[in-house]
Parts: structure tokens; sequence; C-alpha cells
């Protein structure tokens, strides 16, 4: 299978692609309109692509664009697995429903950002909100270092943060940074203070299609983590769900890694996308993965988001500075390469195989 056919260079082109494969597969399409525009003035949409019968006992849900910038490896793998007449056949034969969600958060996506319209991390904006929130000292005890008041940073900047690391380790370091805040609306990793358009639509998603069946798999698809073109398979269920992850073990084999086991190139997080599976689809025993494939080393990737986040807070900057900035978050999320987008569409189709046959052997 040739992977270049699948992948895009704008979001528009990406979406064109999702439903052209959808439509080709004969899917059933549904969109939810975001309430802004995108970059170039296009209409935003979250779109659900299903396959296969509406009462069906086993459901596997493949999402994208979870971190905006992100969705253009994402889009290319769903476009791929829609185009693989195997695995549609597979799925159809065992009975398997498809669920594939294209573009969760599309401003994201369009405007070149990891985060929401709303600066927030999706995946950090799965909290209960009419609790406490728990403060994250480490991160704001970094905030000023992180985006200084001018960029590029000054070396004495830069020499605070790698104290940091030789004081608490750069494990911590990698989670102060990014394991989620609350307190700084304007830094990184932000959690927000209330849903977002693209949590609340999600659910809305998961209420209309997955609330029938009895088995539910997710695959979640991310970059800019870990060895640039490895599929990182990291276990998304709760940390108390000891049978949901002993059965993301039997589909995607003994390699899985666990942040909370400290064996993932993800630091732990508060707040995931994982929680959804079990709020609005408590009737189905859930399986789950993060699909996170690598891009470039992770100082690189952080300095990016940090220059992306420095400009965004800073308009007055000069705009030649801002687009380069932007390129540079799109090259820390995309690598532009046939290699690359090779491996993306090679592993996400094994992944997504393995699920389907898990379901299946679940419902014999």
């Amino acid at each position: 299978m040739d992977a270049e056919a699948f992948f895009a260079g704008s979001y528009a082109e990406a979406r064109g692609n999702f439903l052209t494969a959808a439509e080709a597969a004969r899917a059933d399409l549904h969109e939810h309109r975001h309430p802004l525009l995108g970059r170039h003035g296009e209409p935003l949409f979250m779109d659900v692509a299903w396959l296969g019968p509406r009462d069906a006992a086993a459901l596997l849900l493949v999402s994208s664009g979870c971190h905006g910038v992100e969705g253009y490896a994402g889009s290319g793998i769903q476009a791929a697995l829609l185009n693989d007449a195997a695995l549609l056949a597979a799925a159809r034969e065992a009975g398997v429903a498809l669920l594939l969600v294209h573009a969760l958060n599309p401003w994201g996506f369009s405007w070149g950002r990891r985060t929401t319209q709303e600066n927030v991390d999706l995946n950090r904006n799965w909290l209960d909100f009419h609790a406490p929130l728990l403060a994250n000292p480490g991160y704001a005890a970094l905030a000023h270092r992180l985006l200084p008041r001018r960029w590029p940073p000054s070396w004495l900047n830069e020499a605070a943060i790698a104290l940091y690391a030789l004081r608490h380790g750069k494990r911590a370091l990698q989670t102060a940074i990014s394991a989620g805040q609350h307190e700084f609306p304007e830094g990184l990793f932000h959690s927000g203070t209330a849903p977002t358009w693209s949590q609340q639509t999600l659910r809305h998603v998961l209420q209309d299609h997955a609330t029938r069946c009895r088995q539910l798999g997710w695959i979640d698809l991310h970059t800019g983590l870990g060895p640039c073109g490895v599929g990182e398979r990291i276990l998304a269920v709760a940390p108390h769900d000891a049978a949901g992850a002993a059965r993301a073990r039997a589909w995607w084999g003994p390699g899985l890694t666990d942040v909370f086991a400290g064996t993932s190139s993800s630091a732990p997080l508060s707040g995931q996308m994982v929680a959804a599976a079990y709020q609005e689809c408590a009737q189905a025993a859930y399986t789950g993965i993060a699909l996170e494939f690598g891009t470039l080393p992770l100082r690189e990737m952080l300095n990016a988001l940090r220059e992306d986040q420095w400009f965004e807070n800073h308009p007055e900057a000069p705009p030649a500075r801002r687009e380069a900035a932007r390129q540079r978050v799109f090259r820390a999320f995309f690598v532009d390469t046939p290699r690359w987008k090779q491996q993306l569409v090679t592993q996400g189709l094994q992944a997504a195989r393995q699920a389907v046959a898990g379901l299946a052997a679940g419902m014999s």
C-alpha cells in the first residue's frame, strides 16, 4: 500500500481525503460543525464515519487530531484504514463495527496548533470541574522560565531549566511541564477550567454511537514522543481497570507501555480522554491504547511548543517570526518523508487488525 496518497498538507485536504475514503467504503457519515473558522476561512468539523451494523456487540473506535496539528498524521492513518479492503472485510465478517472520528480538535488541526481554541490540551481536559483542581507546583516553579519575557530565551533562562532537571531528574522535569496545569491559562499543557467544545462534542459522539456495544476498543492516534517513526503502544485504561489492561496486552502484545508504571515515553498525565470511555460507555468492556509515533527528540519537540506558545501570547511579534514558529511546530509533529508515512500506515493497520481480532475473539 502506497502511504503517500493518504496524507495531506492542510486541514481541508485531509478532511476531503477522509470523507472520500469513507464514502468509497460506504460508511455512514455524520458531521459536527465547530463554531469558529479555520486558518484559511474554511469551516471546521469533527467528522464521524460508521461502518457495520448499528446493533453491533463489538465496536472499534479510531480517533485522530486530539492534539490538533497531530491530526495530519492521524488523518492519513484513518484514510489508509478506510482503504484497506482486508481490514474492512475482517471487521464485517466478525460483526465488528468501526467508528472513525476525524479531527477531535479541528481548530488546532487547521491553525497548526496542538491546543484547542481555548488554549487547552484536550488530553488534560477530562477533569471534574466541580471539584477542586489539583495544583502542579513543578509547572508553577518553571512557568516564567518556559515562557520568558523575550524569545529566544537567554542562556541563563535555559540554565535554570537544566538545573531543575539536575535537582529533580529529567523525568520529573517532563512531568512538571507536561502533566497538565490549570493555573496558567496562557501556558503550556493547560487543562482548562471548564469542558472545551471538543470535549463536549466527543461526548455527544460517544452517546450517539457507542452506547449499544458490549465491547469497545479504542485506538487514539498521536505523534511527538519516542524514536522517529516508531509507534509506541501506550496502555490507555484507568489504573484500576486490571481486566482492561489484560485485554489490551492480549490484543496488542506484552510490549505495551504504561505511563503510571514509568515505562512510557509519556509522563503520567491528569485529565486524560480515556475517562470518556468509562463515563459515556459504561455498558461496555473497554480496551484501549494511545498509538504514539515518534518525531523529534523530546527537548526539540518541547522547545517548538514553547516557541509556538510564546508567539501565541505575543500577537505583536513580526508575522515572519510567527510563521516560522508555526512551521517548527508542524515539523515537530509530522515528519514529511515517504519512509515515516509508510511506517505510520504499516503500524496503524497492524494495530487496527489486532484490535478487530481481539474484539472478534471476545464475542466467540
